[in-house]
């Protein structure tokens, strides 16, 4: 029953020890690889910020893993998130396969059943997005978008003109590849 609750000194002793210096080393390279490394504005930022935490939980927990394997795979983890953003902001074509692109899924009044269909969302998430925006009806609403980080968007009709924030997301009977400003 004791080696439920306690093991041996030493191993609480390693824990204590590697838990430490592998939580300062997980900061530092954070702080050094910058905010982006957890931010979780898309799945791959999201796997990367998973795999962190099982690493540190390995290193941690696990006898056969040494410290020095922990930092490498810390290190290893934050330096291929920085390569994959660093080339992201660069290639489109690399950001589209690693965030994919917004979805339209409410625009001017009408629910896009195509859209919402590919994305897998129901209508009444749209209508509980809206909600959650502090909007009442839906005609107060110029689109609704899931975002690359599976989060939505609800936008309000402008009363002021200037650049859309809809420039980036596809309009229904566009192409992918349009990227030309909705027209009011």
């Amino acid at each position: 029953m004791d080696q439920m609750f306690f093991n041996h000194a030493e191993a609480l002793l390693r824990t204590l020890i590697v838990g430490v210096l592998a939580y300062i080393s997980l900061v530092a390279l954070l702080r050094i690889s910058g905010r982006r490394t957890l931010s979780k504005m898309n799945a791959f930022d999201m796997v990367v910020t998973v795999a962190l935490g099982s690493t540190l939980a390995t290193v941690l927990l696990n006898k056969d893993v040494s410290l020095a394997q922990g930092v490498l795979g810390f290190a290893t983890l934050i330096g291929l998130q920085y390569l994959v953003t660093w080339t992201s902001v660069r290639l489109d074509w690399v950001r589209r396969v690693v965030t994919g692109e917004p979805a339209l899924l409410f625009y001017r009044g009408r629910m896009l059943p195509d859209a919402l269909r590919k994305a897998r969302v129901a209508e009444n998430e749209v209508r509980a997005a809206v909600r959650g925006s502090g909007h009442a009806a839906l005609d107060e609403i110029e689109a609704v978008i899931l975002e690359t980080d599976g989060s939505f968007s609800v936008v309000a009709h402008a009363a002021a003109s200037g650049p859309s924030s809809l420039q980036d997301v596809s309009m229904p009977g566009s192409d992918s590849t349009d990227r030309r400003q909705p027209s009011k």
